[in-house]
C-alpha cells in the first residue's frame, strides 16, 4: 500500500487456525483457517475487571466513563483469489484502499508505481491476483469483506531490497507480510491480529517456514491508523513474531518460523 506521501491505513486484528491448502477447484469455498473466532484480549477476566473499576472510579468522581469497546467481530478467511476480485474492490473502494496504491507500493518500482496510480495499479493487482498464487488473504464477517493482509514471498516486493531498513538479514527463504487493511467499522476490534495468524495459515499451507513483517513501533507508543498500514509491533508480538533486525528506531523486523 502507499508509503508517507499518502495516508495509509492500519488497524488491530483476532485469531484463526490452520489449514491445509485448498485445491484450486474447491478455494471459493473453503476458509483459509477454520475457527473463524474473534480474537479475544489476553485475559477477558482481567480486561473486565479493570473496566468495571474504571467505572465505578468515574462515577465516585463525577468523570463521564469511557464507552466500552466494539465487540470483536467473527470471522472467516480466504485467499485472494480470481473468484473473490470483487470483494477485494468492494473493500478498498474508488481510493484502492489509500490514494489509488491497490496494494502495489511493494511490488512496483517508485516511477511505475506513480505513473499507475488509481487505473493501472488496480490492473496491476488484478493480473497478480490471476497468476498462481493468491497474493494475501480476506477477512469476512456475516459475508461482508472488512480486512485484508498481503503475504507472498519476499521475492515479490522487489522494493523490499531496495529499501535501507528492510535489506535481507540473511539468505534464508523468507515470505514478507507486507500490508493490512481494515474496513473502518472493524478497525481496533480485533481484526488485524486475525488476519496475520490467517495468512500465516496460509503461507505454511504454501510451504512458508520463515515469515517477516515490518510493522511500526512509534516512539509515543500511539499512531494514527493510516500510517501504520504495515502493522504495529505489538500485533506482531501478539501473533508470535520475535525482533529479529532494527535498523531503524521505529521499524522492527520481526520474524516467525513456522516449521
Amino acid at each position: 500500500m502507499a508509503r508517507p506521501t499518502t495516508r495509509r491505513p492500519g488497524s488491530r486484528v483476532s485469531r484463526t487456525a490452520s489449514q491445509s491448502a485448498p485445491s484450486k477447484k474447491s478455494r471459493t469455498n473453503r476458509p483459509v483457517a477454520a475457527g473463524s473466532r474473534a480474537a479475544a484480549p489476553a485475559s477477558r477476566k482481567n480486561g473486565a475487571s479493570a473496566l468495571t473499576t474504571a467505572r465505578k472510579k468515574a462515577v465516585r468522581t463525577g468523570q463521564k466513563a469511557a464507552p466500552s469497546p466494539a465487540a470483536a467481530p467473527r470471522l472467516t478467511f480466504h485467499p485472494l483469489t480470481p473468484d473473490r476480485w470483487r470483494d477485494v474492490t468492494t473493500l478498498f473502494g474508488p481510493k484502492g484502499a489509500c490514494a489509488g496504491c491497490w496494494c502495489m507500493w511493494w511490488r512496483l518500482a517508485a516511477p511505475e508505481f506513480r505513473q499507475g496510480r488509481g487505473e493501472g495499479n488496480r490492473r496491476a493487482l488484478r493480473k497478480v491476483v490471476g497468476g498462481n498464487l493468491p497474493p494475501g488473504v480476506l477477512a469476512y464477517a456475516g459475508g461482508e469483506t472488512v480486512g485484508w493482509c498481503a503475504i507472498a514471498p519476499r521475492e515479490a516486493y522487489p522494493r523490499l531490497d531496495r529499501s535501507r531498513i528492510f535489506q535481507p538479514i540473511d539468505e534464508e527463504p523468507v515470505w514478507s507480510v507486507s500490508c493490512f487493511f481494515v474496513a473502518r467499522p472493524y478497525r481496533r476490534r480485533g481484526v488485524t491480529v486475525a488476519l496475520l495468524e490467517a495468512a500465516l495459515a496460509f503461507a505454511r499451507s504454501r510451504g512458508a517456514r520463515i515469515v517477516e513483517g515490518y510493522p511500526v513501533e512509534p516512539r509515543g507508543g500511539t499512531l494514527a491508523d493510516p500510517f501504520a498500514w504495515t502493522g504495529f509491533a505489538s500485533t506482531f508480538r501478539a501473533a508470535g513474531f520475535r525482533e529479529a533486525a532494527r535498523r531503524s528506531a521505529t521499524r522492527p523486523m520481526m520474524r516467525i518460523q513456522l516449521g
